[in-house]
């Protein structure tokens, strides 16, 4: 469930995915609830484009380091890439 930064307190979270569309947040937002998965999202920048970069903005999902694996889990279930650190 999509929770506020607060709530997870000193914990340090994972970057799971970077949504550079409203129509890949959605449903991704919706398959880590179903699978009962606390996130939480913040809206950044990040570099795009191979030929012309420019920053764009994207959401980007986060969860706690327990939750990194079933989180990956849901994003391949929708053939979204994990984001790889």
């Amino acid at each position: 469930m999509r929770q506020e930064p607060e709530y997870f307190g000193e914990a340090e979270l994972d970057l799971v995915y970077i949504a550079k569309k409203l129509k890949e947040s959605l449903p991704l937002e919706e398959a880590l609830t179903q699978a009962g998965i606390d996130y939480a999202i913040e809206l950044d920048t990040y570099s795009g484009g191979l030929i012309f970069r420019s920053e764009r903005t994207g959401v980007f999902f986060y969860v706690l380091p327990e939750k990194v694996e079933a989180a990956k889990a849901v994003l391949r279930g929708l053939n979204l890439k994990p984001h790889e650190m």
